[in-house]
């Protein structure tokens, strides 16, 4: 066998691996809960609570002093609006990611500072389409270590299905 002919199978072979993960990812995707934020373009899955009425949304994560790695709090608007976030009596940094009505992460502030009364805008300046229908909020620097990048979308049922970017299966 050639040396060619080696780095040819090589190559076939870690193509093979390559679609079969891919496979394997699409075929073991937990399905879309309630309770769960798909992220199939980085292969995670986060646990969430719903804060959707305007009581849950205005406690968040205050006074909470730890937040479970792979957990957060998913903040649900009834339609698409502007949306800014503080840091008041929340004790521990957060990463804030804020997503369209598309599902697609639009900005994402990394560990925001506990306790700071200062608003964070969910839209970047000079973004065209600052509305925003979801905000995930989880641990400081989860984002980062999750691989998760604006532009990602999210999978999750309370999206309306025929616009979602990553509809349910």
């Amino acid at each position: 066998m050639t040396r060619l002919d080696c780095l040819a199978r090589s190559a076939l072979l870690w193509l093979g691996l390559t679609c079969a993960g891919g496979t394997a990812f699409a075929a073991t995707q937990p399905a879309c809960q309630e309770d769960v934020a798909l992220f199939p373009d980085a292969g995670r899955a986060i646990q969430v609570e719903i804060a959707d009425d305007p009581e849950e949304r205005a406690q968040g994560l205050m006074n909470r002093t730890s937040l479970a790695e792979n957990s957060g709090m998913l903040f649900i608007f009834d339609a698409p609006r502007e949306a800014a976030f503080w840091m008041k009596n929340t004790l521990i940094p957060l990463d804030m990611l804020f997503m369209d009505a598309k599902g697609v992460i639009r900005h994402i502030q990394a560990s925001a500072t506990p306790l700071d009364l200062t608003p964070v805008p969910g839209a970047a300046p000079g973004d065209p389409a600052p509305e925003r229908l979801m905000v995930l909020e989880i641990a400081g620097g989860e984002a980062a270590r999750q691989g998760l990048e604006v532009g990602m979308a999210m999978a999750h049922p309370r999206l309306d299905q025929t616009q979602a970017a990553a509809p349910c299966r």
